[in-house]
């Protein structure tokens, strides 16, 4: 009896990449994406949820699969697709038509119409997605090549439509003579196809695959099935329908087999699942009538079963190979792996599996020279993680006089890639310690820019990046190209903390010392000019960078510059330019397989939809960030910044809690961009709280950091929320002096996305003193910029600042539209987010209820007149109501007539008053509603 999981395990990340996919295919932006994995891995079962995700989301699903023996058949996937089309009612007749064509093909002269005919398919499919539609094709490895001509033509255009093509393939059949093969090549290379791996389960995820199935874990069940889902399958029902391993009874069939059947399956299970006709007669040596004799009576015992392209085989399971495999003797399996090794390089199989047959030889000097090649390949497509594992061979067969820190270099770089940041920094850690040991101190010093990067993500402070970088320098005296490229680092590094003189200094010393162009400098440098308020000459530069390291396929550089213009232009309130440029680079770097720059431009990406009103959606992708950036501190950092910020004023608990664990983190790498954010995020949190000396507290630090570097960009925020706070725990005159030291810093650096924060700040700061003339127009000047600019958060609350100027003028209908208009605002963006367990919020029931109560009070609006005094200034409000001085009143409270002017101040401020007769006034009316 078969086991299966009723629940799909271990491919949560492949399905988010699914979503994805099928949310831009429902947009217009369709495409190709590829499922490989080698058999067993779980491509149907990951296609099938695919499936059922998409018709649960609306899409027209529509599936057809390979079978073996396709290859030698025109058009018989594309044949297969027509007739499940004709199933459905709504497209039999394209389907009709698509079936028909191909048969007027196959009767005619197909190459002669090829590319007619390819034509009219593809037209009659663009029909069929003229709603989201989802085609799955499963098996791409037994596909013909008409039917691969006809994908390859229909995936450029697919990006224009409600249209994802989704298929699967078996990596580890991608024999020289697959047709899959240069198509999927060419067709990744020329970025017109996505493609994910399936990788084998963890432990973890096979002790919750195994749980899942028969309700109890297996302990060893990992080793024994390496992670395979069918294996863990086959594994189980064995365990449960025979007393011994099921390996056990793999090898006491084998024993019924002739002699010669045996050793032909012994001498197959070295290539592994599937194998070559013409490798496995190579290795034998048998003439053609015994290894024929043999694989007959191997098929009819159902040991192999034959591919439908007639070049080989298949084991019906791979737990038989690997039976068979381990009962080979060690010298007969090592001398079976070097002739099957010879025969595949001599006839031109990849060099991956070449390397691994010479490693399993124990002939580590020819697996390595095959494993190097076979890395720079899978390098140079982008695929990192192969390139990785094969890296990692290398270094097993290379010759112990060998270069290893050249191996080593490449290893870390690819595992950077991949956002394996730890074994990228051991890599780098062990070729760097190489190069010192011969001597090499070039080389040495040339390894410390892209260590120290790794370094960063891993949660280096500025201090000690740079005093690396600053150790390389004399290393690489003598050596102008490495110089320039440790004072490039030193750039970047300093403008990652926005100390920008530091940062144009070494990289004017870089570009001084390189006459070649260098694309991460140039890229370093426009962020700089950003943050200098040189938004124009930085954005024309970044964008420059992008065009000219994408035509030299220099994707890192490329990906860095994304990165860059979109996070930059993030921070300094220019959205559509974010939205725009982060977009493009998640993209790319998907396509590139760049791990790191996807996540860390998703989180900002968040951070932009937060900030322009899509609360929920940012709340899912910062989820999503955090989810999947897999060591990347920077990118957990800013994932967690918009965590908090989305539960500000709907979860206070949640917003502290992340963003506590932001400015935790933050505050180890001793950047101003990963700290500042979350300090801001907690004062405005402690004003909705009322805790106005915690809010002052924050905003002094945020503003001595970004004072130390004469910064504006993470300042801005600060401007009103510590207004408020001075406004509520000190007065106007606090107040004033704090606009004042913001206003030096970000008239100075003059960024257009910052300065109406001045005018929200004045407009608070004259309504307190009462002074509702100005504050109108200054407030109505605030409101247009943050409208403009579409800054969700202050565009909100200056709407209730200017409903409380109304109402203190005595403009209530004014006052009652602003206040409608802010809650319609607020619940646009919140409605679709929820808010805590508990259902309470800072002010408000839920997420979606309305604006914090802090913000509403004074307005005019009904029930949101908090009673904002405490006991004591309650006292003396009443009293000077009733029309006592201050000596009178520290009289009778026995209080100082100093703490009584204090008090007094305190009541103004808070109630939003100048004179003592507007407090007689909003006590009347309070007490009276």
């Amino acid at each position: 009896m078969a086991l299966t999981s009723g629940v799909l395990i271990g491919r949560h990340d492949l399905l988010d990449l699914a979503d994805r996919r099928l949310a831009a295919a429902a947009g217009g932006e369709g495409g190709l994406l590829l499922l490989a994995g080698e058999a067993g891995i779980g491509k149907t079962r990951l296609l099938r949820e695919i499936s059922r995700r998409a018709a649960v989301a609306g899409f027209a699903v529509i599936g057809a699969a390979a079978a073996p023996g396709d290859t030698e058949v025109a058009g018989a996937l594309a044949g297969d697709l027509g007739a499940e089309l004709r199933r459905d009612p709504a497209t039999a007749a394209i389907g009709e038509r698509m079936t028909g064509r191909l048969r007027e093909s196959a009767d005619g002269d197909p190459d002669r119409y090829r590319r007619l005919l390819v034509a009219d398919l593809v037209e009659m499919l663009e029909q069929v997605a003229a709603r989201p539609t989802l085609i799955t094709l499963e098996d791409l490895h037994w596909a013909d090549d008409l039917t691969l001509d006809l994908l390859a033509r229909l995936a450029p255009r697919a990006r224009k439509l409600p249209l994802l093509l989704a298929g699967t393939y078996r990596s580890d059949e991608l024999y020289p003579r697959v047709p899959l093969r240069s198509w999927r090549a060419r067709l990744l290379t020329q970025r017109l196809a996505e493609e994910s791996r399936l990788p084998r389960l963890s432990r973890a995820d096979t002790a919750a695959l195994a749980e899942a199935i028969s309700g109890r874990t297996h302990a060893d069940l990992f080793d024994r099935s390496d992670g395979i889902p069918l294996h863990v399958e086959e594994f189980l029902a064995a365990a449960a329908g025979v007393p011994d391993t099921l390996a056990d009874a793999v090898l006491f069939r084998a024993e019924q087999l002739s002699p010669d059947a045996r050793g032909l399956a012994g001498a197959a299970s070295v290539l592994g699942r599937s194998f070559d006709l013409d490798l496995i007669v190579a290795i034998t040596g048998d003439p053609p009538e015994t290894i024929d004799a043999a694989l007959r009576e191997l098929g009819d015992r159902f040991f192999v079963q034959p591919r439908g392209d007639g070049t080989g085989y298949d084991f019906r399971h791979a737990l038989i190979r690997d039976a068979l495999y381990a009962d080979l003797p060690p010298l007969r399996r090592r001398d079976l792996h070097g002739r099957a090794a010879e025969a595949a390089r001599a006839a031109g199989f990849a060099a991956a599996f070449v390397s691994d047959q010479f490693e399993r030889a124990q002939r580590p000097g020819e697996a390595f020279p095959s494993a190097m090649a076979a890395a720079e390949e899978a390098a140079a497509l982008s695929a990192h993680q192969e390139a990785a594992g094969l890296y990692r061979r290398a270094l097993r067969t290379m010759d112990p006089a060998g270069d290893r820190a050249t191996v080593l270099t490449a290893l870390a770089g690819e595992l950077a890639a991949i956002d394996d940041n730890a074994a990228a920094d051991r890599a780098y850690a062990e070729a760097s310690r190489l190069r010192l040991a011969d001597g090499d101190r070039l080389a040495a010093a040339a390894l410390l820019p892209e260590w120290v990067a790794v370094r960063h993500l891993l949660g280096d402070g500025l201090d000690r990046r740079t005093a690396v970088l600053r150790a390389g320098l004399p290393l690489a005296a003598g050596d102008s190209g490495v110089l320039a490229r440790l004072h490039a680092a030193l750039a970047a590094a300093y403008m990652l903390d926005r100390r920008l003189t530091e940062a144009l200094e070494h990289g004017e010393r870089a570009r001084a010392l390189s006459s070649a162009a260098d694309h991460d400098l140039d890229a370093t440098v426009g962020s700089v000019l950003l943050f200098l308020g040189r938004l124009d000459e930085g954005c024309a530069l970044l964008e420059s960078v992008i065009t000219r390291a994408v035509a030299a396929d220099r994707e890192r550089s490329a990906a860095r510059a994304y990165r860059m213009l979109g996070s930059s232009t993030s921070v300094l309130v220019e959205y559509p330019r974010a939205q725009r440029w982060l977009a493009e680079g998640i993209a790319y770097a998907e396509r590139a397989e760049l791990v790191n720059d996807r996540h860390y431009m998703a989180a900002h990406l968040a951070h932009v939809r937060w900030a322009t009103g899509d609360v929920a959606g940012a709340r899912a992708q910062a989820q999503a960030a955090l989810a999947d950036g897999r060591g990347g501190i920077t990118t957990r950092i800013t994932a967690l910044h918009v965590l908090g910020y989305t539960a500000l004023g709907a979860d206070p608990p949640a917003a502290r809690a992340a963003l506590t664990e932001a400015a935790e983190l933050g505050g180890s790498m001793r950047e101003l961009q990963r700290v500042s954010p979350a300090w801001w995020g907690l004062a405005e949190l402690a004003v909705l709280d009322g805790d106005h000396h915690a809010a002052i507290t924050r905003c002094e630090a945020g503003y001595a950091a970004s004072a130390a570097v004469r910064d504006a960009s993470y300042l801005f925020p600060y401007v009103v929320t510590g207004t408020r706070a001075y406004l509520a725990g000190s007065g106007p005159t606090q107040a004033r002096e704090w606009l004042a030291r913001v206003t030096e810093l970000l008239v100075e650096r003059g960024i257009p996305g910052t300065l109406g924060a001045l005018d929200h700040a004045r407009g608070l700061i004259s309504l307190a003193e009462g002074q509702t003339g100005k504050a109108r127009l200054a407030l109505d000047a605030a409101a247009g910029f943050w409208a403009g600019r579409r800054r969700f958060w202050e565009g909100t609350a200056v709407l209730l600042d200017q409903a409380r100027c109304a109402h203190r003028s005595r403009r209530p209908g004014e006052a009652a539209a602003l206040v409608t208009a802010a809650r319609a605002a607020w619940g646009a963006a919140l409605g679709g987010a929820s808010g805590s367990a508990s259902g309470t919020a800072s002010g408000s029931a839920s997420g979606s209820a309305g604006p914090p109560a802090v913000w509403l009070a004074g307005t005019g609006s009904a029930g949101a007149q908090p009673r904002v005094l405490t006991a004591r200034e309650l006292e003396v409000a009443r009293l000077v109501a009733a029309g006592r001085t201050d000596r009178e009143i520290a009289g009778q409270l026995v209080i100082s007539p100093r703490t009584v002017a204090a008090h007094v101040e305190h009541i103004r401020t808070k109630l939003g008053v100048a004179r003592r007769t507007q407090i007689a006034g909003w006590l009347a009316s309070d007490l009276s509603s």
